[in-house]
């Protein structure tokens, strides 16, 4: 490095700022810390301690260490005590006025050539550093919470910031043990621009009564294996939090997407802030707390007795009507598996045996359960074989007309009272229901691929479904080992209609250059938590489809944000469809 950096400033010591000054100290730096007054000083200490007495009860510290972390920390009331640092990170609340105010102050206190860092998360980093004399030197550096732990840290260059600036910066971060992504200067940043269009989503869903707290919580939990649902992280991030960070993005986008939801303000003005008060979208046992206070979850189908289901029917060869015979047959039940020729009823049979034989190897599954659950699949080609099952799983292909034939063919067999199934990600269900003559038995029924791994099904039920074939899909899911969640007939039901628009999103960013593929995936697995970036899933569930997807959203909402993005469109007729091709997003 060019600069030689071993004292570092810090301004405040809330949360964030103490988190900071820990992370510097643990990496020998000398650390010296201003607050406004001696009580938040003492708050700041308190943050540290608990922070340092939790690392050393997980082992990640020993006493020695954690005494010579804190010896390393120096507390100061006056900004004037900085005057020797050798760079200095702002971490005082989101306010440009008060941010401002200090900068200028820095300005006259510390050498010329110290650079001045900002760790907003939502404000302009260009509009921070025309309040000093060195712009050039003024970079953001966005940690994530709680900074010891997570990993992320997105550099903020502005059009002035010097690049040897920008350089030395990366170095920093990279010495504290972090992963940096550079980028612009835009609201929101990566992570943020990404995340908070998705949670302000889950809101509106919530507050249009789509679905509840707990099923849209569940659903992106087990359909996307994310750490945490958007309600439950919302509470986390504190609710005016978000609500401030939204607004600062959609004054910069206009984009009605980044437009805080109206349900968030309400509950702000009542005092549910999320964690910190005790109450947000769930209630916790004390303020600070992460212990939901268990409460009667709202549910779709209480009090109403399901029809019993002993003999399911599942129609469709391929990976999800093979995949959704195996779960209900390894559960016990009667599986009638029909198909257009016996040769593919067959090879059918012949893909679930493969799979069982696996789970036996792998010793998930006795020799005895395997043969007993392959036992109990009948594979047929006439529609007339379903006539006695109590449920028929429909899993053909993803096409309107073709689906409808079904169902039509279905209603001229299956006993009256038999409970009609769609396993469609995209089309209406009411449309597959609208082609039988018992549109109240007709429900969606979305597994999640492969079916036998994933706990997610999302019952979807229409303006017509009955309230018993509702409750009747629900215990299904359960006897399966499933985790039911409910929700209404409209595109994308809740995981794709959460998950494309961000997935969308994140195409728009790279498409106008602000940041790269890697850099995206980085921020969004680092500082998120999420299994995958968002171009590496694109190129896994396939660029052709998550284009259909994001179209039949638009065509749906027609909401301006959910058009699919420019180059998302280029890239399929080009055929680089993702891994299956080969090339997609990244080359394979």
């Amino acid at each position: 490095m060019a600069r030689d950096i071993s004292t570092v400033g810090v301004v405040g010591l809330g949360t964030m700022g103490a988190g900071i000054a820990e992370v510097l100290a643990r990496s020998g730096l000398d650390v010296v810390t201003v607050e406004l007054d001696q009580a938040s000083v003492e708050r700041g200490r308190g943050h540290l301690r608990h922070s340092t007495d939790r690392a050393l009860s997980g082992g990640k510290l020993d006493e020695a260490g954690r005494e010579a972390l804190l010896a390393r920390i120096r507390y100061s009331t006056s900004l004037s005590d900085l005057s020797e640092v050798d760079l200095v990170i702002e971490a005082i609340p989101e306010s440009l006025e008060l941010k401002a105010e200090v900068f200028t102050e820095l300005d006259k206190i510390t050498r010329p050539d110290v650079v001045f860092v900002s760790n907003t998360s939502s404000l302009s980093i260009t509009e921070i550093g025309v309040h000093t004399a060195r712009p050039g030197k003024v970079v953001g550096m966005h940690f994530f919470n709680p900074a010891p732990v997570l990993k992320l840290v997105e550099i903020v260059k502005t059009v002035v910031t010097e690049p040897e600036v920008v350089t030395e910066v990366v170095a920093f971060a990279e010495r504290l043990g972090k992963t940096p992504v550079v980028i612009g200067d835009r609201a929101g940043f990566i992570a943020n621009a990404l995340l908070f269009g998705y949670l302000n989503h889950a809101v509106r869903m919530y507050e249009q009564r789509y679905a509840t707290r707990e099923d849209l919580d569940a659903a992106m939990r087990f359909g996307c294996g994310y750490p945490m649902g958007p309600l439950a992280l919302l509470d986390l991030i504190g609710l005016d939090t978000a609500n401030e960070i939204l607004d600062t993005m959609y004054h910069q986008s206009r984009n009605r997407l980044h437009a805080p939801a109206p349900l968030l303000k309400q509950m702000i003005t009542a005092g549910l802030l999320g964690r910190k008060t005790g109450r947000g979208f769930y209630t916790y046992d004390a303020p600070d707390s992460p212990n939901v206070v268990a409460s009667a979850a709202a549910s779709t189908v209480e009090g109403v007795p399901p029809r019993p289901v002993a003999r399911v029917g599942v129609v469709g060869t391929g990976t999800m009507a093979t995949g959704i015979a195996e779960v209900f047959a390894k559960r016990g039940l009667d599986v009638v598996l029909r198909a257009r020729s016996l040769e593919k009823a067959q090879a059918s049979v012949a893909k679930v045996k493969k799979s069982l034989d696996k789970a036996v190897v792998k010793g998930k599954l006795s020799e005895e359960d395997a043969a007993a659950a392959l036992g109990r699949i009948t594979p047929v080609t006439d529609f007339e074989a379903l006539a006695d099952v109590d449920l028929v799983v429909e899993a053909v292909a993803e096409e309107l007309s073709v689906k409808q034939a079904v169902f039509a063919a279905l209603d001229e067999v299956v006993r009256p009272g038999a409970v009609l199934a769609t396993t469609t990600s995209s089309l209406p269900v009411i449309e597959c229901a609208a082609a039988t003559s018992r549109p109240s038995d007709v429900v969606g029924l979305h597994f999640f691929n492969p079916a036998p791994v994933m706990k997610l099904v999302e019952v979807v039920s229409t303006i017509a479904t009955a309230p018993d074939v509702v409750a009747t899909a629900s215990a299904v899911c359960g006897a399966v080992g499933k985790h039911a969640v409910h929700c209404g007939d409209r595109a994308g039901f809740i995981v794709n209609a959460l998950l494309f628009p961000y997935l969308n999103d994140a195409v728009k960013m790279l498409e106008a250059h602000y940041a790269g593929a890697n850099d995206i995936d980085t921020a969004m697995k680092v500082g998120c938590g999420l299994p995958m970036g968002p171009f590496e899933l694109l190129d896994v569930v396939g660029l052709d489809v998550s284009l259909a997807i994001q179209r039949t959203l638009y065509n749906e909402f027609r909401e301006e944000g959910f058009a699919p993005a420019p180059l998302l469109e280029h890239l399929v007729t080009a055929g680089r469809l993702g891994r299956k091709t080969g090339k997609g997003f990244k080359d394979y």
